[in-house]
């Protein structure tokens, strides 16, 4: 019998790579989106597409039901810093409600949930770094805080349950899909100028460091941890600065672009980078793509993506 798999947020740049993963694996997958960033496009023919907003539970339990799923990956989310300053009513009611909506419909079907919660958004700007799991979040906008409240619920469910449930805090995952739209996402972002001959601006004037990871690698994670229960920082534990970044998208454009440089803007981290022994030790797993390689292929993949669009 085919293994079911539920991927919310599969219509995304990340949960997409997901929904590929599964499916060259066997699985019979349906993807839950309401399409507010995601693509129907970055759905496969082979995967099922139900329009849903997580926060509607009557729509969400009618798919758990159909489904009966024995895996599910979390990746649906109010994702943006801007939008949960403006709108933190809304931001709580999808990265909270949204998941415990996800975590009660899972407990009747008896599968696992993994949840991606995000890293430096998590640790705020005075953590060590790298940071592990253990440092207590400290963070800086409403989105953080509706995600650290969404995995004490992912937690207290897996441990008033026998169901496994695992959190993976990601760290700045970049890789092709990506939009260069929006306030996340520089590499796709940088992309996008080069592509279009723009100059870009570098904020914090360039110094700011990210802790960037390759899709595929967040995807081999976020695989392995289904089945497991425990909070898992999912990263590279290598700190990239953001003039780094645009150097190395120049070097693979084979264009030489000055960026215009400004103050960081309020409420942006100057520093991320997160310790991932954890996940070394208790899943097996560690990144395999490097920075230097992984910015060539987004590169390349994205300026194609560009054509096409």
């Amino acid at each position: 019998m085919t293994d079911r798999a539920i991927v919310t947020g599969g219509a995304g740049f990340i949960g997409s790579h997901v929904v590929d993963s599964l499916l060259s694996d066997g699985y019979a997958v349906t993807v839950v989106d309401d399409l507010s960033s995601g693509s129907e496009e970055r759905v496969p023919a082979a995967a099922e597409l139900r329009t849903v907003d997580i926060v509607d539970l009557p729509a969400l339990q009618k798919v758990f039901d159909d489904v009966a799923p024995q895996a599910i990956y979390h990746l649906a989310a109010q994702a943006s810093v801007v939008a949960s300053v403006a709108d933190p009513g809304r931001d709580c009611d999808v990265n909270v409600r949204g998941t415990l909506n996800v975590l009660e419909l899972a407990g009747r079907a008896g599968a696992p949930v993994v949840f991606t919660s995000t890293g430096g958004a998590l640790y705020g700007d005075e953590a060590p770094r790298p940071t592990p799991e253990d440092r207590i979040p400290a963070p800086l906008s409403p989105y953080g805080a509706s995600k650290w409240a969404a995995e004490a619920y992912v937690r207290t469910w897996s441990l008033s349950s026998s169901i496994p449930h695992a959190v993976c805090r990601l760290g700045n995952v970049y890789g092709p899909r990506q939009s260069p739209h929006g306030e996340a996402g520089v590499v796709a972002i940088f992309t996008g100028h080069l592509n279009e001959g723009r100059t870009p601006t570098l904020y914090g004037h360039g110094q700011p460091t990210r802790d960037y990871i390759y899709v595929s690698d967040v995807v081999s994670a976020l695989r392995t941890a289904s089945g497991r229960s425990g909070v898992y920082n999912i990263a590279t534990g290598v700190e990239t600065d953001v003039m780094g970044i645009w150097k190395g998208l120049c070097a693979a454009a084979g264009i030489e672009l000055e960026p215009q440089l400004a103050d960081l803007r309020p409420g942006e981290l100057q520093h991320s980078c997160l310790d991932i022994s954890r996940a070394e030790a208790e899943l097996g797993w560690r990144p395999q793509v490097p920075i230097e390689e992984g910015l060539v292929l987004t590169y390349r993949a994205l300026t194609e993506e560009f054509k096409d669009s």
